[in-house]
């Protein structure tokens, strides 16, 4: 896809946007099924289930998909999806690109051995390595535009109003 491609894909869109701000407020919803035989939760990705899990360091097997795991990869695809948009946009070509997540997480906070130790990611690194024959200045820009508008990065960056529900099924 070519940037004038992509400005005809989104162009009505930012325009209803614009005149109805209210149409661009979409509610994304993720479901999962407690398993009854493991600690395990079947998660819907909209393509498959897949089966989460106690990290090992908590004391699960590995079979399961942990759930910090899939946070990063979730900021992967987000970052990747947004980077490639934004070239796009601004008429940088990628040659090759890879996105990479890391995360540091003290699993002592999580477990309740340490009350001073956080529960979650205490630092979470973001990285690219693109080929591209674009000018520093253009891929300064590239990484300053794909952060701003990865929902993503965003959401771990600007803590969103959050809430719980426990109700009798």
């Amino acid at each position: 896809m070519d940037v004038t491609a992509l400005r005809a894909l989104q162009a009505p869109l930012k325009e209803q946007y614009r005149e109805t701000p209210d149409a661009a407020v979409i509610t994304l919803k993720a479901q999962g099924e407690l398993d009854d035989q493991h600690i395990a939760c079947k998660v819907e990705t909209g393509r498959a289930i897949a089966l989460a899990g106690l990290h090992p360091a908590t004391g699960g097997s590995g079979a399961e998909l942990c759930s910090g795991d899939m946070l990063l990869e979730a900021l992967v695809a987000c970052a990747g999806v947004t980077l490639k948009a934004v070239a796009t946009a601004l008429e940088i070509e990628l040659k090759k690109g890879v996105v990479r997540a890391e995360g540091d997480l003290d699993f002592r906070g999580t477990l309740g051995v340490a009350k001073d130790a956080p529960v979650g990611f205490r630092a979470i690194r973001l990285s690219f390595e693109v080929e591209t024959d674009a000018p520093q200045d253009k891929l300064d820009t590239l990484l300053k535009l794909t952060e701003r508008y990865c929902v993503v990065f965003q959401t771990l960056n600007v803590k969103p109003e959050l809430s719980s529900a426990l109700a009798r099924g």
